[in-house]
């Protein structure tokens, strides 16, 4: 799989960069930096900035998805293949116990420095690697039966446009899961979180990655993305059905999860 051009689906366009707007096109060169900065310490930081705890919510986000043996899914933004293992785990363990075909787990990342850590942690014998867009899947019409992104979407340039894609390359009845920071259901907690995210993991990012400045993005990147209503409606104005939305840890994160049909 080779990596698509973004720069036509984000022409013309703005788009959120942290707490700034600039142009669709520029955001794409912008993220790809911050993610070639952090990509030796990405899951380090994950680790330091949830105390472990995105771990537990990936968990609950692959077993909702459920992979089957004989399933071809899109760990889109996959990264370093976080989720990917765990879907080629679940996927070889329901085969040993039921017999079918193996699965096909594909890792896509726009950023080819993600997917090469990824490469080089390992992987299981269900997983391929490649480079692509979001927003221009190198990918033919339905032919996924399920669709991951995890914590991705909201670096993406033109989130209606991913999600599009999404929904064209998943066959009928496949699956879309989005797991993703939101919006903490109570004031209190909001204020909590707040006061961690802002303060607490830009720090880590100086002492840790020595790269404050990427992580001060990626902490306002989160409070610029949709709450969990707004999501949902933009997952089903794409032309998902039975969105539903989970939350995890009081709303800090949330999984959203629909149906091609």
């Amino acid at each position: 799989m080779t990596q698509a051009d973004p720069s036509s689906d984000a022409s013309g366009k703005t788009s959120s960069f942290g707490f700034r707007d600039v142009d669709a096109k520029e955001k794409v060169q912008m993220v790809r930096g911050v993610f070639n900065s952090v990509a030796s310490n990405y899951d380090l930081m994950n680790d330091l900035m949830s105390a472990g705890v995105h771990r537990i919510w990936k968990d609950a986000t692959a077993a909702k998805l459920n992979v089957r043996p004989g399933e071809v899914v899109l760990d889109m933004a996959g990264g370093t293949g976080d989720m990917a293992r765990r879907y080629s785990k679940m996927a070889r363990a329901a085969q040993d116990r039921r017999g079918g075909e193996d699965a096909t787990v594909i890792v896509m990342d726009y950023n080819a420095e993600m997917i090469l850590n990824g490469v080089a942690k390992g992987g299981e014998p269900e997983m391929a690697w490649g480079v692509g867009d979001a927003m221009n899947l190198p990918l033919p019409d339905a032919c996924l039966d399920a669709y991951s992104i995890s914590f991705g979407i909201r670096n993406v340039a033109d989130i209606p446009q991913a999600l599009r894609e999404a929904r064209r390359a998943l066959k009928p009845g496949g699956r879309f899961i989005c797991l993703e920071f939101s919006r903490p259901t109570t004031g209190a907690l909001r204020k909590a979180y707040d006061a961690w995210s802002f303060h607490a993991i830009p720090r880590i990012g100086q002492l840790v990655a020595k790269d404050r400045d990427s992580y001060q993005y990626l902490v306002e990147s989160i409070r610029r993305f949709p709450d969990q209503q707004t999501f949902k409606r933009m997952i089903e104005e794409a032309g998902f059905s039975r969105v539903s939305v989970t939350n995890l840890s009081g709303g800090i994160a949330a999984i959203h999860h629909g149906w091609a049909i």
